[in-house]
């Protein structure tokens, strides 16, 4: 998969995987990582998939309507991805943190939804549940942000509360964060994330 790798200067810190959304690329979040992290490795991974020449992380059969095949084949794709790249860059598989937006956020949620331990932590910006009426694995010690908007129109506010709903229900530690907005990523959601990372994420596991 296409990507960036950055280094960082704390070894003890996470690997901040970056997770872009619909028609975005492995450039666009690196200001978030300096903003919730700038000690930390950065890993960031551009979609395999393309939507009429935009990068995306899975198909979708419609807005909103994922193509669930598909979904899983590129979750399995990303989780076996981190298992190479940790293997590569030499840092800590058990402590990767995700911070995707949109589509990126939606195949992070994706992630520990079928793979225990693909993640130690994820800040999902405007997530949607990625899939329903599956058995998630045991989440404890997992640590999840979710940000949301009242007026996503992309993203109805139902879809963050199921999730965190599903996520808590496999005991995962979540919080939620809520703006008066739509499905921009405002620099407050960054700010919000930032001050739950370094509370909840760095370093502690």
């Amino acid at each position: 998969m296409k990507h960036i790798f950055k280094k960082g200067s704390n070894p003890q810190r996470p690997t901040l995987l970056l997770l872009h959304g619909t028609g975005g690329t492995e450039q666009d979040l690196l200001a978030l990582a300096d903003k919730i992290d700038p000690e930390a490795n950065v890993l960031s991974v551009r979609g395999n998939v393309s939507e009429n020449g935009m990068p995306r992380f899975f198909r979708r059969l419609a807005e909103g309507v994922f193509d669930e095949e598909d979904l899983i084949f590129r979750t399995e794709e990303l989780n076996q991805f981190l298992d190479e790249a940790s293997d590569k860059y030499e840092f800590d598989r058990s402590a990767i943190t995700a911070v995707g937006y949109s589509n990126g956020a939606n195949i992070a949620a994706s992630l520990m939804f079928h793979y225990k331990d693909a993640l130690h932590a994820a800040i999902l910006h405007h997530p949607m549940v990625p899939r329903r009426g599956i058995s998630l694995p045991d989440l404890s010690g997992k640590k999840v942000l979710i940000t949301a908007g009242t007026n996503d129109p992309i993203c109805p506010s139902q879809e963050s509360i199921d999730l965190q709903q599903l996520l808590q229900e496999a005991s995962a530690d979540v919080e939620v964060h809520w703006e008066n907005h739509g499905h921009q990523l405002t620099f407050s959601e960054v700010e919000a994330a930032a001050a739950w990372y370094q509370n909840k994420s760095a370093g502690r596991r």
